[in-house]
């Protein structure tokens, strides 16, 4: 599972810093320049909101693989296990039709955009749509293996929970055995 999440998520992760390093490059630039020159990158508004959506959708895909979502789990934790499991089950399905409705509605505006160019550069706005089909796929993927992991009992206790209650906790968990978390 592990290899799985570093093979997948590595690219991906290395498109965001791309992407985010383009945005910062061309927003500043931009900046710079109508302020400095009276003058500015014409494609840059247009670019950075096209960049933002994927680091959006991109973002998402990578804390879903890395089960980073923030959460509540004050009731699943004071279930018994089979209470989990049917919780865990049930979430996964409902987030899988979710993630169907997402795609299938985001596939049909993806068709209807197709034909349609964005102003500046002259692209086709479908490619706003792209990420999401992206994600979806991503989605769908991991919520299919993680139903398929439940079902067949290889999945742990602290697994069925699934959520972090804070930001503090996640780090905390990444931290190697042994190490004191920073002050």
């Amino acid at each position: 599972m592990i290899a799985i999440r570093k093979f997948l998520l590595s690219p991906v992760q290395f498109l965001l810093a791309a992407c985010l390093a383009a945005m910062l490059v061309l927003v500043f630039g931009n900046v710079v320049l109508r302020y400095a020159f009276n003058t500015g990158i014409s494609v840059s508004e247009e670019l950075s909101r096209l960049l933002f959506v994927w680091v959006v959708f991109l973002g998402a895909a990578v804390t879903l693989f890395e089960q980073a979502h923030l959460g509540v789990d004050t009731l699943i934790r004071r279930l018994s296990r089979k209470g989990r499991l049917f919780c865990f089950v049930l979430s996964n399905l409902l987030m899988l039709y979710a993630t169907w409705l997402i795609f299938s509605g985001t596939w049909q505006q993806f068709g209807i955009n197709l034909g349609m160019t964005t102003p500046v550069m002259g692209i086709s706005q479908a490619w706003f749509f792209v990420p999401v089909l992206i994600f979806t796929g991503f989605a769908a993927a991991w919520f299919c293996l993680s139903l398929l992991r439940s079902l067949t009992g290889r999945i742990s206790d602290e697994e069925l929970i699934g959520v972090r209650e804070s930001e503090e906790d996640f780090d905390i968990a990444q931290l190697p055995p042994g190490s004191a978390p920073p002050r």
